[in-house]
């Protein structure tokens, strides 16, 4: 036994109180037992008191907070509510009034989004990511630079310049058929595609030693310290996929009783299942994203309207040859054409999107200013492509707007930035890539025989999030487990399955253009089936 002392004394007295000393009675310990918890469930409500003080204050910040004041003044006046027991009867008024169903959703939103936040930095001398952080920063100076280079070349102004009064009335008066407005587009491009981004990505090369590289395939993402789950965990985490009842009948009826209870955490429950009944899929993604549309966000879309109307920039441009190269030449949202038009253009224009998006990124570049759109990113080839499968839940463009913003802000800008988020861009590449290493062994092999990197025959499906490949309505299915599970990793275990599938005609070909041929139809794809059958095999 280890002693402190430096006699022998010492020692003596040491050993005897800790050998011979008497155990406390049962009942000496348990006013510590009582003061310990107590302790604790007062830290607990303290941290509950400053949680709540801080969401107050975030919610005073917010646009709605001036509507919800003006609600519960009105409520406090009413005859509902005794001046004697104010507190109890204006709390029964919210209630009775939906009012607590607003709150909860507001606070859930906020809670939700808090927890999606990644603001504790680490120090860069210790941060073993810190390579793909920079990489991020660089990959948006590059963009930008390419579009402050297009309007020096095509002499155009990058925040745009007013437009001629005869331009103005031509626009004003063809806003519901922008396809008939003519504009010169020969000399615009595309700033980037999806395959610059995945050139840069398999570029990336996080530190090493030497003798590792050797060793390393250069095409492979397992060098990348990122976290990701494997199928077991998959597995667990879309398990309610599985939990599928056939009688759609009575699930209809209660996405209904759902709805009218406007409770958020409820409607995103509901989407897990993944069978929601297509005429009340809009009102559950609205919930589920907190984009319902209030006189606020009216005002705001007609400012950004009438942005469009008095102003035009460069990027309006790479808007009409964005659309026009992708969805025009979709036989599915060809028909959302115009739609498209007004939806991207006030898209582009949006400075509350790059207040949203940089809150969250707080270490990648969007933290750093730049010459960019006011929306904050330099649009891609097929983001309009995003917007497009919207078009089919909404017949009010306000509504579609705010639902397709809040599905960009929360999951789709994750995939057209370098980033260290576990559902970004990156990590869904790497989570693909384990995922057909382990369970498509034969099929990696086969890749890597063939010196293809796997990854690029599924890139454009990860970044576009299948959109404009696969059919509308398995699309919509996909999205569904998206918001519901609030994951974008079903998208990787999507890939694998769709692979793995169509394993024996790929084994028998030998190019990436043939690769290619086998994958570009996915019109046969039924995303719910596949992704069952997948999950419930050992």
């Amino acid at each position: 036994m280890l002693v402190r002392g430096t006699n022998s004394k010492d020692t003596e007295d040491t050993t005897s109180s800790t050998e011979f000393a008497e155990p406390p009675e049962p009942g000496a310990i348990y006013p510590l037992a009582v003061r310990d918890r107590s302790f604790m469930e007062e830290l607990k409500d303290t941290s509950i008191h400053h949680t709540a003080l801080r969401l107050a204050e975030d919610v005073k910040t917010m646009k709605l907070y001036g509507n919800l004041y003006k609600t519960v003044q009105k409520l406090s006046c009413s005859p509902e509510v005794d001046k004697d027991d104010m507190k109890q009867t204006l709390e029964n008024a919210i209630k009775a009034n939906g009012l607590e169903t607003d709150i909860r959703n507001v606070i859930y939103h906020l809670i939700r989004n808090a927890a999606k936040s990644d603001t504790r930095p680490t120090p860069a001398s210790s941060d073993p990511l810190n390579y793909l952080r920079r990489a991020g920063i660089q990959w948006e100076r590059r963009v930008r630079k390419s579009l402050n280079s297009m309007c020096s070349e095509s002499k155009a102004q990058l925040h745009g310049q007013m437009r001629t009064a005869s331009d103005r009335e031509e626009i004003l008066s063809k806003w519901d058929e922008l396809s008939t407005y003519q504009i010169d587009l020969s000399n615009y491009r595309p700033v980037y595609a999806p395959k610059d981004l995945l050139d840069v990505l398999l570029s990336l090369k996080g530190p090493m030693k030497q003798d590792e590289t050797d060793f390393l395939p250069k095409w492979e993402f397992s060098h990348i310290s990122l976290t990701v789950k494997n199928l077991c965990q998959l597995r667990t985490h879309f398990s309610e996929v599985l939990r599928n009842d056939n009688n759609f009948g009575d699930w209809s009826v209660t996405c209904q009783k759902v709805l009218k209870k406007r409770h958020a955490p409820l409607c995103q429950q509901a989407l897990k299942k993944g069978v929601t009944p297509p005429p009340l899929r809009g009102a559950l993604w609205s919930y589920v994203l907190g984009s319902q549309v209030e006189q606020h966000h009216v005002e705001h879309w007609e400012a950004l309207r009438q942005s469009v109307l008095t102003n035009e920039s460069i990027v309006d441009k790479l808007v009409f040859k964005d659309v026009q190269l992708t969805a025009t030449n979709d036989d599915r949202y060809f028909v959302f054409e115009d739609v498209l038009y007004q939806i991207m253009l006030c898209f582009s224009r949006d400075t509350e999107i790059s207040q949203l998006i940089q809150v969250e990124f707080t270490n990648s570049a969007k933290a750093k200013q730049y010459e960019g759109p006011p929306c904050g990113f330099v649009p891609f080839h097929g983001i309009c492509m995003l917007a497009a499968p919207f078009c089919y839940l909404y017949d009010n463009p306000v509504s579609l707007y705010y639902t397709f913003r809040a599905f960009y802000i929360r999951y789709c800008h994750r995939l057209t930035t370098i980033n260290t988020h576990p559902q970004g861009i990156v990590s869904l590449c790497l989570l693909f890539e384990k995922l057909l290493q382990t369970h498509e062994p034969q099929l990696w092999s086969h890749f890597r025989e063939l010196q293809i990197q796997p990854i690029r025959v599924v890139f454009k499906w990860l970044m576009r999030a299948f959109s404009g490949h696969l059919p509308p309505e398995q699309l919509l299915i996909l999205w569904d487990l998206i918001l519901g599970y609030d994951s974008l990793e079903i998208l990787s275990l999507l890939a694998i399955i769709i692979l793995s599938f169509r394993r024996e005609s790929l084994m028998q070909v030998t190019s990436v253009e043939n690769i290619e041929a086998i994958l570009s139809d996915l019109s046969s794809v039924k995303v719910l089936p596949l992704i069952q059958l997948t999950l419930s095999r050992d």
